[in-house]
């Protein structure tokens, strides 16, 4: 790390000591319309699309850039974003719509706009490089490489007045200190290639898993709870529903109340704060500030499938009636405004409308009283409106300060009669919404997060047993195997009825989790099969069997500067830990030893990294728990197979992996497993040794230790 800062402060030498002078005139050209469009218009990302008619001569990232690179000997401009980024959108319409800076870009450099959820292989590669130089990750991206790929400097906003002057200072240095990028180049491409396990000297050298150890964990994660707010003690706030999740679980086994108070307190302060769609459901990305009022409007599919998931599974313990409304709203908004015909679900929504960050969901109190009428004083009262506003111009995001039984208590009214009020008020306001312009939609599909929402909503079905969850589910899961898998190879991105770019690890783990989930939700062999049809191709194409860890990029796929393998849980868990936890589950449902070795060998290689960072590694902390603890192998045979399942699937109970059947199975751990006393039968059993056979759920449930 010390080389590469010191790299960094060299590169940065070089281009202060060539320093220009830029007129005003430069920097504030008139922008044009441009009519005739870049080499991106026959893309089928929305991200790409947005600048298809920039005056940059923009490439898609491939072939015919990285060639025009080497045969031209030009620099390489790898501008990285997405399509709700809101900084990427300001950095476009100040510097990618700039007649005079794209004169710049055109004529020293080969341009290339990436769409990181389309291409995270190389969003990863140069995200990291700008880390080891020292620099904040975010986005836009933007890095500079040599013809040959290799990166030698890059950050992220830049004003256009920075902007320009970058451009003109690295064009000087490639042509008059070439070889001093060179050798930086070649540091920071030698420091992307080592390998994260060697870097953290990553040993499988444990063999046994405590349940002690996790309240080690618990204690590294608690001393940055904020316990006044919720979630951790910084601003912005992200929700970061796994870590959550790992805290529930802990619940379970520990019993202490310390960890399910914060829990609940996050949960309850999220789910009355800005960053959640009050009136229309759904969560924004993050809040900018401590107390979850003021969000950055856009909203993923992937954080709102995570927190489907957490949300439900946090019912099945507190029955909370808040949770029930969160996760009913936010699969209300998943209907209409983020599927497809087809069933797949979209990515994203932009923050912004007409250019103005959440102009679509705040409201003046003015707009607000006219809206909702007669019952304007109360409903005002209930989210919080007030003349001057809490955010921009006076306007108002909608949040709560107390919960619903609260805030009827103190007003002396009735809670069903607050509940009609509060459904009433959202439908006004969303039906006004309707007439405003809407935020940018990007419709692509990806599998990645389709598979994280799938598994949000078996997560629903099965704390709310609504039908309807279900069936979302497996349309979603029917049109990830009818369009995007193909001789048992994945794709990453389904638009324009095509699904192209060859899946990344991400895709191929939260499938298979999907799938397996689906299975257990569903007692449906078929997703077993797929599950473990995909778990097969990525053990051929992805898994390194010198370092038994998974590389993010198949082996067939475009060949990248560096193979990377992602092990740190962030917003996303890390797709190998998501893999290690498939093998966990799918090797106990098919009894294939193979794959719980090698989920074993994978957690004791990071077990060092879990004890010291939950943070960081909240995903390996819960299949720590799961091995720690041990799963319940719960098999139930018989005609009344779905009514237990759903009892089971009602309790909460996070340490148990379900299979069933009404007539027969495959299943190797349901061989042998028949009907006793002419009745439904449950076997509880741990590691492959079972109790009684008993008849009834609540039997069964006294069996779950």
């Amino acid at each position: 790390m010390v080389v590469l800062l010191l790299m960094r402060s060299t590169i940065i030498l070089i281009f202060i000591s060539l320093s220009f002078s830029c007129s005003r005139n430069e920097e504030t050209d008139m922008q044009t319309e441009h009519k005739t469009p870049n080499h991106l218009i026959n893309e089928t990302s929305p991200y790409l699309l947005q600048h298809a008619y920039n005056p940059v001569k923009w490439y898609p990232w491939g072939e015919e850039a990285l060639k025009k690179a080497k045969k031209e000997d030009k620099p390489i401009l790898v501008s990285i974003g997405y399509s709700s980024c809101h900084w990427c959108h300001v950095m476009e319409r100040e510097s990618f719509e700039n007649d005079s800076i794209a004169e710049i870009m055109n004529k020293y450099f080969i341009n290339i706009k990436v769409d990181r959820e389309e291409r995270p292989d190389v969003d990863q590669i140069y995200m990291d490089a700008v880390q080891a130089m020292g620099g904040n990750g975010g986005w836009p991206l933007n890095f500079f490489l040599l013809p040959d790929q290799k990166p030698f400097y890059g950050g992220t906003y830049f004003p256009p007045s920075g902007w320009t002057q970058l451009l003109q200072n690295i064009e000087v240095a490639f042509r008059d200190k070439r070889s001093e990028l060179e050798g930086a180049a070649n540091t920071l491409t030698n420091a992307l290639s080592s390998s994260d396990l060697e870097k953290y000297n990553l040993n499988p050298e444990k063999s046994e898993f405590q349940l002690s150890e996790i309240d080690s964990m618990y204690a590294v994660l608690s001393k940055r709870f904020d316990t006044a707010l919720g979630g951790m003690d910084r601003a912005p706030k992200f929700p970061m529903p796994g870590s959550w999740q790992f805290l529930l679980n802990y619940y379970a086994t520990s019993k202490n109340d310390k960890a399910l108070a914060q829990l609940k307190l996050t949960l309850d302060e999220i789910a009355k704060g800005g960053i959640y769609d009050q009136a229309g459901g759904g969560f924004a990305r993050y809040s900018v500030d401590a107390k979850w009022l003021v969000p950055h409007f856009e909203k993923m599919l992937y954080d709102n499938g995570q927190l489907v998931s957490l949300y439900s599974n946090a019912y099945k313990l507190t029955k909370s009636p808040l949770y029930k409304s969160v996760v009913y709203q936010t699969i209300d908004w998943l209907k209409r405004e983020m599927t497809d015909a087809s069933g797949g679900f979209y990515a994203a929504l932009d923050a912004d409308s007409e250019g103005v960050e959440g102009k679509f969901y705040v409201w003046t109190k003015e707009e607000f009283d006219e809206i909702v009428g007669e019952n304007a004083q109360i409903m005002g009262a209930y989210y919080n409106i007030s003349e001057e506003g809490n955010w921009e111009h006076g306007n108002n995001i909608l949040h709560k300060k107390l919960s619903d039984q609260e805030f009827a208590d103190t007003h002396g009214i009735a809670l069903d009669e607050l509940e009609q009020l509060v459904d009433e008020t959202n439908s006004l306001l969303l039906s006004k919404r309707t007439e405003r312009v809407r935020p940018g939609l990007d419709d692509k599909v990806l599998a990645s997060w389709n598979g994280l929402m799938i598994q949000g909503l078996v997560d629903a079905y099965e704390a709310f047993g609504e039908k309807e969850f279900l069936n979302l589910a497996v349309t979603n899961a029917n049109f990830i195997v009818d369009k995007m898998i193909s001789d048992g190879q994945l794709k990453r991105t389904f638009k324009n009825n095509k699904a192209t770019i060859d899946a990344y690890l991400e895709d191929y783990a939260f499938v298979i989790q999907a799938f397996t989930s689906l299975y257990q939700a569903t007692f449906d062999e078929k997703w077993l099969q797929h599950a473990d049809g995909l778990m097969s191709y990525a053990n051929a194409h992805f898994f390194d069997t010198k370092e038994q860890f998974y590389y993010f990029t198949d082996n067939e796929s475009e060949a990248l500067i560096a193979r990377k393998k992602e092990v740190f849980d962030n917003v996303i868990p890390a797709s190998n830990s998501q893999m290690a936890i498939n093998l966990h589950v799918l090797g106990t449902l098919l009894d294939n030893e193979d794959y719980l070795k090698k989920s074993k060998h994978m957690l004791s290689s990071m077990s060092s990294l879990v004890l010291e960072e939950p943070n960081y590694t909240y995903n390996w902390a819960i299949l720590y728990e799961m091995i720690a603890y041990g799963n319940a192998e719960v098999a139930i045979v018989g005609n009344e197979a779905e009514q237990i399942r759903a009892q089971f699937a009602q309790h909460f109970y996070p340490f148990k992996i379900l299979m069933g059947t009404t007539t027969e199975s495959q299943l190797p751990l349901m061989e042998y497993k028949t009907t006793v006393n002419n009745k439904t039968t449950i076997y509880v059993c741990y590691n492959k040794t079972c109790k009684l056979p008993v008849n009834s759920f609540k039997e069964a449930l006294k069996q779950l230790k």
